[in-house]
């Protein structure tokens, strides 16, 4: 890779693994409604000129919003609930544990794309890659479960599973689509959604450290990282760029413990390898070589459709590929 791509890689691994971090600090003065609000309309309304640009207002959001069913679909599985939930479990979890817990969410995948006919099917390395990732799963949560909340775990675990179907939903109906338009409209519309529930629960005070962690979770950790993310796609490919869902939750793990005090536990050192390495197995297809040309190709896009208008090569792979299996299993990290 260029020195570019490197950069884009690195900056990517750290945007990626700080939300966790970020959610923890503000979730001490805001409500999950009132953080969701704030950190998607930063991010939309920052996203939205940039949308517009590639060819105008009626260009850009006019085919997004003609499938306004599978737009909205995709909105609340991926972006609405998810992040509703997230902030609500840290006020419990720890920055670091959520992390991990999202570590598991290729493995929620493999699984969905199964039930749902994919014709990949679940060979011998798919079936070991989830029954390590399991056993990861019950080390990270089992170890350390008295010191855990049982309803928060359950949220993550509705997380796992919004973050793991909304992609089939994108690679569908959403895929051909340029890409800043359908996040830019995820974002604004969960924001109007949320905007009762900021109104009500508005904070009386929020001190600075609070009011940094939305901001930078709305305009870094959202809107840049999605730029970022999309040119680091066009440098090096998508099965190569999504390697960073390896490295995010270590990334939350190594903050939460540096700057919040958070402890290491013996769950995360047991359970997360096995997790990384069971995801690992079982998000590989058939025949597929580690991030090598056909992987590249097989890969397609992204859930948030990572092509741009002017990679149609992307799109019409993106086509066959749908053609052959019905679903793309796409590996990419959710939109934390």
């Amino acid at each position: 890779m260029s020195r570019r791509s490197w950069a884009l890689f690195a900056a990517m691994c750290v945007i990626w693994g700080l939300p966790y971090l970020l959610v923890k600090v503000a979730v001490r003065e805001l409500s999950p409604g009132t953080l969701v609000f704030a950190r998607t309309a930063v991010g939309g309304l920052v996203l939205l000129p940039v949308a517009v640009r590639q060819g105008g207002f009626k260009a850009a959001f006019g085919p997004v919003v003609r499938r306004w069913l599978p737009l909205a679909a995709f909105t609340v599985i991926e972006i609405a609930i998810p992040w509703l939930l997230i902030s609500d479990a840290e006020h419990r979890l720890s920055s670091s544990l959520t992390g991990l817990l999202i570590a598991a969410v290729p493995l929620v995948g493999v699984v969905a794309v199964a039930l749902t006919g994919g014709n990949d099917g679940l060979d011998v390395t798919r079936v070991s890659g989830l029954l390590l990732g399991v056993i990861g799963v019950g080390f990270l949560v089992g170890l350390d479960l008295g010191e855990l909340s049982i309803g928060s775990l359950f949220e993550m675990a509705l997380v796992a599973v919004g973050y793991a179907v909304a992609p089939m939903i994108m690679a569908r109906y959403l895929s051909d689509l340029p890409s800043v338009p359908v996040v830019a409209c995820s974002l604004l519309l969960t924001a109007v959604g949320y905007l009762p529930v900021a109104i009500v629960q508005r904070p009386q005070h929020v001190r600075g450290t609070v009011l940094a962690s939305v901001v930078v979770l709305g305009l870094v950790c959202t809107a840049v990282a999605f730029v970022l993310f999309f040119a680091l796609i066009n440098d090096i490919g998508p099965a190569r760029a999504t390697v960073i869902t390896y490295v995010n939750p270590a990334i939350a793990v190594l903050l939460g413990v540096t700057f919040l005090g958070e402890r290491f536990t013996a769950g995360m050192a047991v359970g997360f390898p096995l997790i990384l390495a069971g995801s690992f197995l079982a998000a590989r297809r058939r025949g597929e070589q580690p991030l090598g040309p056909s992987a590249d190709v097989d890969a397609a896009v992204s859930s948030v459709a990572m092509t741009s208008v002017d990679a149609d090569g992307a799109v019409r792979s993106v086509e066959r590929r749908r053609d052959d299996a019905g679903v793309v299993l796409v590996r990419r990290p959710p939109l934390d």
